[in-house]
């Protein structure tokens, strides 16, 4: 079969189809200026089109029949047709046969080098058809083995053997042997094991490593959307020369075992043919079986800088941009650790970003380096902490200010001061919800008039998992589950539920992804008598919500309307 022709370019089949717009199309070329790969999978990657659209549009633009592998399952004898190093070098997956002919899954149908070099090493003519780029990878790994996987499995052969044949723990009680401990670090089998799991848990989307010792195992989990998983157990023997091997390249004290210690890793690796800087931050814990190690992955690609997409509701998303374009005032952004603080305030500094304003931001740590601001690394060991940091900035004429975290009563004195005399402050609280937020800086010792007077507008919010977008299925609920919830009988009847069915993409967890909840409480005048006149929490809540306020619940039931998420989801984060 003669290769199909290429015709006009995929964006602008795209375009004609009426699947994406002119700008969308363009971001996606910028992407891929910037990080490489395909036009159809970047627009895919940005959620400007799902995926089996993006089959249906390559089927259309090359002319040539799409196929969904998802629901295909192959022969051994039909995988043999090529070995795994040709099927990974070309993405092409042999599906079916039929005499000379065979049919191969493809990315490109009009790539005649693939075709004639699969044609002259099996011998039979190529019939391809068309599949997404995820699809395909996903498929190839399924059958032919992920590299990842079988190199990690090879690794791990090695590191067994080398634990039985010399590596030996020792015991609390024995004299710390320095040269041994570095000795054992740098062992191939190790230093390549601790470099997988580093590069793995990054293609698995993790957002932290956790290396723990027990009394009679050793175990390596990733928190991946939240959720903690166990990837593997080496041998306990080798917990000493593991922690090491990070310690060596965190710059720690491999000789104290004491203490904790805290550092960072910075490191260049080629994940999926691209070269990624990857910038883990370290986290040492003294237990009673040894030293548990924590990373926090820090990858810029994960960091999402527009603020459309986070999840904010349209008048949620008008209220916060309208406070931090003020020119001054607090803006503050509330909720436990890890549910996206920073990345809704490294969003908001992105949004306000310009060569007109100086912006200075003080963090402990510094999690990712945005071009145009001044950043500030916190060293309470010397001295600087927020408050001294932001006494210091306000001689930087300064128009915008970032604080890490309102810790104490001198950081909010400051902070609030630097709102009143013409600077945008933004900062992060830990309350359970926006209004309580106000009730946490009167506690800290603040008088109600500055509170009431400086703070423009707080927002609370919550990480919920997205629904897997490739294993999607309908789901149902009781009418009194959902009308108990929030819901109205008559919504409850007529509501269309989700979940995901569990497929190999997700890890047959179901989820793909976050997306934040949003609570966003604006200072209005009539909120501010009630905080003057000493209001609870809950007073100013009710007053807010007659003001408008979507509330962190509300925003998660929009989230089920939308098929973003499920009803556990939401449930496990929010409250009524």
């Amino acid at each position: 079969m003669p290769p199909p022709k290429t015709g006009p370019r995929l964006g602008e089949s795209l375009l004609k189809l009426g699947r994406v717009t002119a700008d969308q199309v363009q971001q996606a070329l910028a992407m891929q200026k910037e990080q490489g790969g395909r036009i159809g999978t970047n627009l895919v990657k940005l959620g400007f089109l799902d995926e089996a659209h993006l089959v249906q549009a390559l089927s259309q633009h090359f002319g040539v029949p799409s196929v969904a592998l998802d629901g295909i399952k192959l022969d051994d004898s039909i995988i043999k047709i090529i070995p795994a190093d040709v099927a990974r070098k070309y993405t092409i997956l042999p599906i079916a046969k039929q005499g000379a002919k065979v049919t191969f899954a493809m990315l490109d149908p009009t790539n005649v080098f693939a075709m004639d070099d699969i044609k002259f090493m099996t011998g039979y003519n190529v019939e391809p058809v068309v599949a997404s780029e995820s699809a395909l990878r996903a498929a190839i790994d399924r059958y032919y083995g992920s590299t990842h996987a079988i190199e990690l499995k090879k690794v791990m052969e090695e590191v067994t053997e080398a634990a039985d044949a010399s590596l030996e723990v020792l015991d609390e009680e024995e004299d710390i042997d320095l040269a041994a401990l570095e000795s054992q670090a740098e062992e191939a089998p190790v230093v390549r094991l601790v470099n997988i799991v580093l590069t793995d848990a990054i293609k698995r989307g993790a957002s932290d490593i956790h290396i723990e010792p027990y009394e009679k195992e050793y175990r390596v989990r990733y928190r991946i959307d939240g959720v903690l998983y166990e990837m593997m157990k080496p041998p306990l023997k080798l917990r000493e020369a593991i922690t090491s091997r990070v310690k060596i390249l965190a710059k720690l004290d491999i000789a104290e075992k004491r203490l904790p210690q805290d550092g960072r890793i910075k490191i260049k690796t080629r994940i999926q043919g691209k070269i990624k800087d990857l910038d883990f931050r370290v986290s040492v814990l003294p237990t009673i079986f040894g030293e548990k190690v924590v990373l926090r992955l820090l990858d810029k690609d994960m960091l999402m800088l527009d603020m459309t997409r986070l999840g904010f509701e349209s008048e949620s998303l008008r209220r916060f941009e309208q406070a931090i374009l003020r020119p001054y005032g607090m803006v503050l952004v509330t909720g436990p650790t890890g549910s996206g603080k920073t990345n809704t305030l490294y969003s908001a500094l992105s949004r306000i970003n310009s060569s007109e304003v100086n912006i200075i931001t003080a963090e402990d740590p510094v999690e990712f380096n945005i071009p145009g601001i001044n950043q500030v690394q916190m060293k309470e060991q010397i001295g600087l902490n927020f408050a001294a940091a932001l006494r210091s900035f306000l001689r930087q004429d300064p128009n915008i200010i970032l604080v890490g975290e309102i810790r104490d009563f001198e950081t909010a004195e400051v902070a609030i001061k630097a709102a009143m005399t013409g600077h945008l402050v933004l900062s992060t609280l830990h309350t359970n919800d926006a209004p309580s937020s106000i009730n946490r800086l009167m506690n800290m010792g603040i008088e109600p008039f500055l509170v009431a007077t400086s703070v423009h507008l707080i927002v609370a919010q919550r990480l919920v998992r997205r629904i897997c977008s490739y294993c999607k299925e309908p789901s149902e609920a009781q009418v009194a589950t959902l009308a108990n919830i929030g819901f109205t009988e008559q919504e409850a009847r007529a509501l269309k539920l989700f979940r995901g069915r569990g497929c190999e993409r997700c890890s047959n967890t179901g989820y793909k992804g976050r997306i934040a909840l949003y609570e966003v409480m604006d200072v209005s005048d009539d909120v501010r008598e009630l905080i003057l006149s000493g209001a609870s929490a809950y007073e100013l809540r009710q007053k807010a919500m007659q003001n408008g306020m979507i509330g962190l619940r509300e925003s998660g039931l929009q989230k089920i309307r939308d098929g973003v998420t499920t009803l556990d989801e939401v449930l496990r984060e929010t409250y009524l």
